[in-house]
């Protein structure tokens, strides 16, 4: 039998103190191998393990092999030199895997030239041939800060599969995707096994896990509760944490309660947006009130995240009003935005840099830890860098930041994309009976149009 990779009782530890493990698994060359688990649970932490990119402040033990080789007694230097040509990694936040300074084309371009090394006119070509599939044309000359979430992600994908490396590590490829390119996504990675390559996924998303098939490892609090076929542990799982993971799913939740419209916040009337030369939407009109909990929809790169721009005042409208109520001040909108990581100063620990808003804001630090305790974070995390923490982690601390300033109005971009259902419904859940006692108005940006239809008390579907 040959396997692709190997791992043999792999534990990741912070000092002495065991994050994940003891994780055995083999997966065969052509095989398909998904991971699921809570937010927190240890999944990216074993996929940084096998690829060796370990936060500094992380080691792992146990054993590694990809295609027999013992990566343990690699050098850094010749594990590295393997990244991209061997193994690829599609990396759980896009702009990690970007360039700032390049534009989206040069950078797929580069990696088709350099890694793939094919000649300038075959990476062209192929560089064009993926934006094409991947629903990216226009985006070509854009840098990845003006890049939505989704299709960021998706030039991540091409970026990470341009030299069709024999293993492909893929960290929640599917989050931030409008339906119609998740689909695409899915179906790009169902072929990887196909073709004779070796795909290791992590998704929250059961219907993700069923559509990939393969075997299945399900992560709590770092240790493997079940193991076995996908489509085994999906009809039949015999943990019941596993259980609880598929019945959260955003679908089986109940509906929202309908309640009475407070005050009117804000008016949006003819506004209409653009980035550089692209027109987003035009003409734009809508009202928000205090309480309301209203759901933005619509394909990736629609301008979704130009308009919470907007509203927060980040990004002036080319025309239209838009209209505050008088009460507002400038604090009392707040933005969650969908890559949590550069929201935060990267080599701060988190807890200075909430203790820091809190001070600001004159925001006692009690409350800060209760809105954490709400969350499901335990203070400790605080002690570690945005880096040592897991992508839904991160975004719940996110959550927990904007929310002490004591906003009128959030604006929500994403805000459980990472998130397990579980997580998930929970967060969502609060945030929901904050805005109720609080009256809090809440813009929600959403590819799920079940979250949008169980959570929501209204959608907006920008076309």
């Amino acid at each position: 039998m040959i396997y692709s990779i190997e791992v043999k009782d792999l534990s990741v530890f912070v000092g002495s103190t065991r994050l994940i493990g003891p994780v055995n698994f083999k997966v065969q060359l052509g095989g398909t191998l998904v991971v699921m688990g809570e937010t927190g649970a240890g999944k990216s932490l074993v996929v940084q393990a096998i690829n060796g990119t370990l936060p500094s402040a992380l080691h792992s033990e146990g054993e590694i092999k990809i295609n027999g080789r013992r990566m343990n007694e690699l050098s850094y230097a010749k594990r590295s030199s393997l990244w991209g040509r061997n193994i690829s990694t599609l990396p759980q936040e896009p702009w990690r895997a970007l360039d700032p300074l390049m534009r989206s084309f040069l950078q797929v371009k580069e990696a088709h030239r350099f890694v793939a090394q094919q000649s300038p006119v075959e990476a062209t070509k192929a560089s064009k041939h993926a934006f094409k599939t991947l629903g990216l044309r226009g985006a070509e000359q854009l840098f990845p800060n003006t890049l939505s979430g989704g299709m960021a992600q998706r030039v991540a994908f091409a970026a990470a599969t341009a030299a069709n490396a024999e293993i492909l590590l893929a960290d929640e490829p599917t989050k931030g995707l409008d339906a119609v390119q998740h689909a695409n996504i899915i179906s790009l990675l169902t072929n990887i096994p196909k073709q004779g390559g070796t795909l290791i996924a992590i998704t929250h998303e059961a219907s993700v896990a069923r559509h990939l098939g393969g075997d299945m490892l399900v992560l709590r609090d770092g240790s493997v509760v079940e193991q076995g076929k996908v489509k085994s542990i999906l009809d039949a799982p015999k943990d019941n944490y596993t259980r609880s993971l598929l019945d959260a799913d955003p679908q089986n939740w109940p509906e929202h309660t309908t309640q009475k419209k407070g005050k009117l916040l804000l008016k949006a009337t003819n506004l209409t947006i653009s980035r550089g030369n692209k027109r987003l939407f035009e003409r734009f009109n809508f009202k928000l009130h205090a309480g309301e909990k209203l759901a933005l929809t619509g394909p990736s790169g629609i301008g979704k995240t130009s308009l919470l721009d907007a509203l927060a005042g980040l990004l002036k409208s080319n025309v239209g009003i838009l209209h505050m109520h008088s009460s507002l001040s400038k604090h009392c909108i707040q933005k969650l935005y969908q890559d949590p990581p550069a929201a935060f100063p990267n080599r701060v620990v988190l807890s200075k840099t909430l203790k820091d808003v809190a001070r600001l804001h004159k925001t006692h630090w009690a409350d800060v830890l209760g809105i954490l305790k709400q969350l499901g974070i335990h203070p400790s995390l605080l002690d570690r860098r945005p880096d040592e923490v897991s992508g839904g982690e991160l975004q719940r601390i996110s959550i927990a930041r904007a929310l002490s300033v004591k906003p009128k109005i959030l604006l929500a971009d994403e805000p459980t994309s990472r998130l397990d259902p579980i997580t998930q419904r929970e967060t969502l859940a609060m945030l929901g009976r904050i805005s109720y006692k609080h009256q809090i108005a809440i813009v929600l940006v959403t590819h799920d149009h079940n979250i949008a239809q169980k959570w929501a008390h209204r959608t907006i579907k920008l076309l």
